[in-house]
């Protein structure tokens, strides 16, 4: 039984991780979110409601759960704010009790957005994809040495220190460079002192809380974002997010030791997707990516962008095996492949002749390679009326099969529906 566990996306992001933590989360203590800002998105399904949250960790729609923003998160306050008003009003309870927010975690600031924004628009069809939210100038600041971080809300003077010997470097630039209007320091130090008098209760040293909990023997689910084919690192690079997405990133971005880390596990669509630019080797450019598009919902629950679709990427997902220690699997959305006559798995690339077995860090090679695709039956029956993986068509099960094959681990849960109930748990990691 592991009493910490850490789940990461195994694409390239909107995997369905909210739901897999939300379902997880009734089993745990603590959710932790690690990395990432206000650029991803969880859509969690409760009965007939719908919640979607950007910030604040997928644990928050259970009673009793404590969940943590550490500092490895950038964080916009209003959006925060908003994210905390709009829950209680739905009547959910998030207090500075049950909510709590790194010291360490950096704020995103108004400049940041205008630089994201402006930034984009000079590379024209060299853009990257971004979200305009800030989340990449929020890092670099971060990377640079003058960021400014949420336990400066607390501390008036040094953050309008701060604010103020930013927005010299900042205002040239904006100016100068990007032809955009600068900031003045006291309007935003005035914005940020009212974001402090509603968030400043929540904002501590969460390594020390979940230091603690680790030596009480609490359970603890880490919970990422985007996915690790957006690694800053490890990912499709340039055209990646701004932070490490993979399991490692669970220690560095709560601030606890690696060896405190338990079972990590993946979790991947039954198919495959992605939202914004760079290489996508599987994708579909005609009715069949429409089709696993409009059914499957593909649409950004942050952005509303419409994904790129295309059948399973395998050499995609041992690369992600391999890069987090991916020790299990969750397949979700596998409801959508219902009624397809074949299915595709991608188990190589061609590339010149050449046929690759491992997933290509130059993204040049990425862009000229071709799948190389194994087909299987599909099934007619609906998989959102399985109870218990036996319930599943027989080709569904040998699809779940063939995927887990591939890997090199257990698939351990898979998700028929958007519902908490639409999912099968073949072991549960809590409990394992």
């Amino acid at each position: 039984m592991s009493s910490s566990i850490v789940i990461v996306g195994a694409q390239w992001g909107d995997e369905g991780k909210g739901k897999v933590v939300d379902i997880l989360a009734e089993y745990s203590d603590i959710v932790v979110r690690f990395q990432g800002g206000n650029n991803a998105g969880h859509t969690i399904v409760v009965g007939d409601d719908k919640f979607i949250l950007h910030l604040i960790p997928s644990g928050i729609l259970h009673y009793g759960k404590k969940c943590v923003i550490g500092n490895g998160v950038v964080i916009d306050p209003a959006v925060l704010i908003e994210e905390i008003e709009t829950l209680k009003k739905r009547g959910y309870a998030v207090n500075e009790s049950n909510l709590l927010i790194s010291k360490e975690s950096h704020l995103i600031m108004p400049y940041h957005k205008v630089y994201d924004v402006a930034r984009e628009r000079l590379k024209g069809e060299s853009k990257i994809g971004t979200t305009g939210r800030g989340i990449g100038p929020s890092y670099e600041d971060k990377v640079a040495r003058c960021g400014i971080r949420c336990g400066d809300l607390l501390r008036k003077n040094i953050f309008f220190e701060k604010l103020n010997e930013n927005l010299i470097e900042k205002n040239r630039f904006l100016k100068d460079v990007l032809h955009e209007d600068g900031f003045d320091a006291q309007k935003i130090y005035k914005q940020y002192m009212a974001y402090a008098e509603r968030i400043g209760g929540h904002i501590t040293n969460t390594s020390i809380f979940l230091d603690n909990a680790i030596k009480q023997s609490k359970k603890i689910l880490f919970e990422g974002a985007q996915g690790t084919l957006l690694d800053v690192d490890h990912g499709t690079y340039p055209f990646v997010t701004s932070s490490n997405t993979v399991a490692a990133q669970a220690a560095i971005g709560s601030g606890i030791g690696p060896t405190k880390l338990g079972m990590v596990i993946g979790v991947s669509k039954a198919y495959t997707t992605r939202v914004g630019e760079g290489p996508f080797p599987t994708e579909l450019k005609n009715e069949e990516g429409d089709r696993l598009r409009e059914k499957g919902g593909e649409f950004g629950a942050t952005t509303g962008r419409p994904r790129r679709c295309g059948w399973f990427d395998a050499v995609a997902l041992t690369h992600a095996v391999r890069v987090n220690g991916l020790e299990s699997l969750i397949i979700t959305k596998l409801d959508i492949l219902d009624g397809l006559d074949e299915i595709k798995i991608c188990t190589g690339y061609d590339y010149n002749g050449r046929i690759l077995e491992d997933f290509p860090s130059d993204i040049s090679v990425l862009q000229d390679l071709k799948p190389v695709y194994e087909t299987l039956p599909g099934w007619e029956q609906d998989t959102q009326r399985a109870a218990c993986f036996e319930d599943l068509p027989l080709n569904a099960r040998e699809y779940i099969k063939r995927l887990e094959l591939l890997a090199g681990i257990d698939v351990i849960m898979i998700s028929v529906g958007a519902k908490r109930k639409d999912a099968i748990m073949v072991k549960n990691p809590f409990e394992t």
